[in-house]
C-alpha cells in the first residue's frame, strides 16, 4: 500500500477541495440542519457519503469510460439531476409563511423521517454531475491504470468516509441553537432563499 502513497496524497487532497466547495450536497445539509435539525441532518451527511459509491462503482465497471464517450448518455444524466434540483427548489419556494409562532413552525417541521432524509442525501450526491465529473477526471487522469482494483476500492471507501465526517462535522455546526435561530428569524424567506439557490444550481447542471 505504502507504493501508492503519492497517489493517494493527491486523490484525498483533489477530494478535498472538491467536497469543500460550495454545491448541492451543501446546500441540501444547510436545508435539512436548519429546518429539521441536527438528527436529520446526520442522516442526510450519510446518504451523501453513501451517495459516493455510486460515482465510484461505476467507475470501477467501466461504465466511467461509457460516459467520457458518450455525451448523449451524460447529457441525460445532467437534466435528471437537473430536475430533480429544480423540483426540490421549487417545492422551497412554495413554502407559505407560518401564521404561528417559531415553535409551532419548527414543530411542523420535524416531521420528516430519517430515512427519507437518507434518501434525500443519497440522491442529491449521486445525481450530482459535478461528482460525476469530478470521479470521470480522477479515475481517467489522477489514478494509474495499473493500480490495483482492491487498492481503488480503498481509495472510495476512503472518499465516502471523509465526505461523510465532513458534512457529519457541518451539520453539527449547522444545527446549532444560535445558527438555527438566525436562519429562523428570516422564516419563510430562508426557505425561499434555499429553493432560488437549489434552481440556480439545477440550471448550472444543465448549461
Amino acid at each position: 500500500m505504502l507504493e501508492y502513497l503519492d497517489e493517494f496524497i493527491i486523490i484525498a487532497l483533489a477530494h478535498f477541495f472538491a467536497v469543500a466547495s460550495p454545491g448541492p450536497d451543501f446546500a441540501i445539509v444547510l436545508k435539512q440542519s436548519v429546518q429539521q435539525g441536527r438528527k436529520n441532518a446526520l442522516f442526510t451527511s450519510a446518504g451523501v457519503g453513501l451517495g459516493i459509491f455510486v460515482h465510484v462503482s461505476y467507475c470501477l465497471l467501466g461504465v466511467a469510460l461509457l460516459l467520457s464517450q458518450s455525451p448523449e448518455l451524460f447529457n441525460v444524466f445532467k437534466y435528471l439531476a437537473g430536475a430533480y434540483l429544480a423540483y426540490m427548489g421549487i417545492q422551497a419556494l412554495r413554502s407559505a409563511k407560518p401564521p404561528q409562532g417559531q415553535k409551532e413552525a419548527h414543530a411542523q417541521r420535524v416531521s420528516e423521517s430519517n430515512w427519507k432524509a437518507l434518501q434525500r442525501g443519497f440522491l442529491v450526491n449521486a445525481l450530482n454531475p459535478k461528482a460525476t465529473l469530478f470521479f470521470l477526471s480522477l479515475f481517467t487522469l489522477m489514478i494509474d491504470p495499473e493500480t490495483p482494483q482492491q487498492v481503488q476500492i480503498f481509495y472510495g471507501v476512503y472518499m465516502a468516509l471523509a465526505t461523510w465526517i465532513w458534512f457529519s462535522i457541518l451539520s453539527v455546526i449547522l444545527s446549532k441553537n444560535s445558527v438555527r435561530h438566525f436562519f429562523y428569524r428570516a422564516g419563510h424567506w430562508f426557505d425561499r432563499g434555499i429553493g432560488v439557490i437549489l434552481i440556480l444550481l439545477a440550471l448550472r447542471v444543465v448549461v
